[in-house]
Formats: structure tokens, C-alpha cells, sequence
């Protein structure tokens, strides 16, 4: 089992940027880069970035992102700055500072819009595409579900408690979760920091969230898609996602031909990858994203 390595790598604004990396940079299989959501981290790719990077027939480099304003990377002054295209620019960074050329990229909600943006200002970056839980048409009812709790998660006594916040939160999301995965989930959620047990997050990232309105649609991200139209690309879906409909799924994937799409069981937005159904479909997608003489 590969353990992960810390790496800090300065931004253009000379914030530091925290990347948990798996595997040997000399790997020759492609590397995967792997982008969290909104208010998550690099922690929640640890079971695939771990199984993507001991993959038997094709082991190779795996990196995991923290944006700005979360988990180990420097919070930001001004909050204004925990946008989409910094965050574009704080990903570029990271590439050229790694010299990591095409790669594949696994996108979870955030990190796939960040993907399909990357797609569109530099498409040689990419040789394969993971979209979880999110695509060119965004709900806004999701969104204004997240909304009513980014920023404003209560101060758990401990991580048991935490657990249970959670569970009242996300309990509809995510329908089967045993007690040790709510606890899982917590431990990913929140951090112990100066004897508390606070967010993993600076909680003004809710600023990124307040022009989100109930009664206006959120700008759609085909243009962005289409951009990625030479790639292998994969959706997942959670079965009770409010982000992400079947509906859009389905037009993702009359709009391409290499579009593979896969529904979670029990989950919402967004799906977990910690299971091994998931991951396993995950690890053979990207194992078919190289080159057809490497494989």
C-alpha cells in the first residue's frame, strides 16, 4: 500500500498549496490528478488514490489537490480569491510546478467544472476525464442546499458527534452508511486544531456560494464540456443526487461517443469513492485511458 507524501507548492499569489501525492513519480503509466469538491479535500481520495496507484498492471503517480482555503493549504486573506478561476490558476500552477503533462484528471463536483474548464484553456493537459456527480447543467437546488450549511456546520465536542451531524445533514443523501462510515466521513469533514474540532475549511468559503439564488439558473458549462469531446470520459451519478439529474447524464452522453456512465447505489452529491465497486470501475476506466500500445 503506497502511504502519501506532502508537497507545498506556491501559487502565482505566493499562497502555499498543500498536494498529497501516491506512487512514484517514475511510474511510466499516466499520472491522475485528482480535484475535490467545494468544501472537501485531498483526504477523500485516499482509498482510490491508494488503489489507482498500487494498480498491479499499471501503478503510477497519483495526486491529490487541496485548494486554497482548505485542509493543508494556506487560507486566503481575502475571500474573494475562492473562485473558480483562481482556483483554475492554483491548479495550472500545481501542474507546471510538478511537470505533470497529460493526465487524467478525477473531478469530483468543484473539481469537475475545474476539469472542464482545464479542458477548455489547456486540452492537452488531459487524457481521460472522471466527472463525479456534476456536468455541464448544475441544479440549483443543489446548490442552495449547500448553501444553507457551507461556512455554518456546528462545533462537534468530537469526532462521534460529528458523525452524528452529518448523519442528520446527509442523512436522505446518503441512505446506507453504517455508523463506522458516518465516522469515516467525519474524520474527512473536520479537524482537531487548537483543541477543537472545527471545519477543514475556512469557513468564508461560503462567500463562493452567495450570489446562488433559488429562482435563478445557474449558467450551463456545454461550451466547457465540449472541450473534452477527444477524451475518454466517465460520469457518475449518485442515485440521489440533487446536483446532477439522470436528464443531463443523458445529454452528456448523446453529445459523445466515449461517455461511460455509472449510477451509485444509496448516495447523493456527491458519491463517496470509497467503495469497492466504485473505485474498481474507476481503476479499469483509467487503466483504458492509456495509450493503446501501453496497455
Amino acid at each position: 500500500m503506497s502511504s502519501p507524501t506532502s508537497h507545498f507548492i506556491t501559487a502565482q499569489d505566493g499562497l502555499k498549496l498543500h498536494i498529497r501525492a501516491y506512487g512514484s513519480r517514475a511510474a511510466r503509466a499516466l499520472p491522475v490528478m485528482c480535484l475535490p469538491g467545494l468544501a472537501r479535500t485531498s483526504v477523500d481520495f485516499d482509498a482510490l488514490a491508494q488503489a489507482l496507484a498500487d494498480d498491479a498492471a499499471h501503478p503510477r503517480y497519483v495526486l491529490a489537490m487541496d485548494y486554497r482555503g482548505r485542509g493543508l493549504s494556506n487560507y486566503d486573506r481575502d475571500p474573494a480569491n475562492y473562485n473558480l478561476l483562481v482556483e483554475l490558476a492554483d491548479v495550472l500552477a500545481v501542474l507546471t510546478a510538478l511537470g505533470i503533462g497529460p493526465a487524467i484528471f478525477i473531478g469530483t463536483s468543484r473539481g469537475g467544472i475545474l476539469a472542464m474548464l482545464l479542458g477548455a484553456a489547456r486540452p492537452a493537459a488531459i487524457a481521460g476525464v472522471v466527472l463525479n456527480d456534476i456536468g455541464p447543467v448544475i441544479e440549483t437546488r443543489g446548490l442552495v442546499r449547500i448553501k444553507s450549511y457551507l461556512g455554518r456546520l456546528p462545533q462537534p465536542k468530537n469526532f462521534e458527534e460529528g458523525a452524528e451531524f452529518l448523519r442528520r445533514l446527509f442523512g436522505t443523501q446518503f441512505t446506507g452508511l453504517t455508523p463506522e462510515e458516518w465516522q469515516d466521513f467525519a474524520r474527512r469533514t473536520f479537524q482537531e486544531r487548537d483543541g477543537r474540532i472545527v471545519p477543514n475549511y475556512d469557513p468564508r468559503l461560503a462567500r463562493a456560494l452567495q450570489d446562488v439564488d433559488i429562482e435563478r439558473a445557474v449558467p450551463t458549462l456545454w461550451k466547457e464540456f465540449d472541450s473534452l469531446v477527444h477524451v475518454p470520459m466517465m460520469v457518475i451519478r449518485g442515485v440521489n443526487s440533487d446536483l446532477l439529474t439522470t436528464a443531463t447524464v443523458e445529454a452528456m452522453r448523446a453529445r459523445r461517443q466515449q461517455c461511460y456512465a455509472v449510477v451509485v447505489p444509496d448516495q447523493g452529491h456527491a458519491p463517496l469513492l470509497t467503495d469497492d465497486e466504485t473505485i474498481g470501475r474507476i481503476v479499469a476506466f483509467v487503466a483504458g485511458c492509456e495509450p493503446s500500445g501501453t496497455r
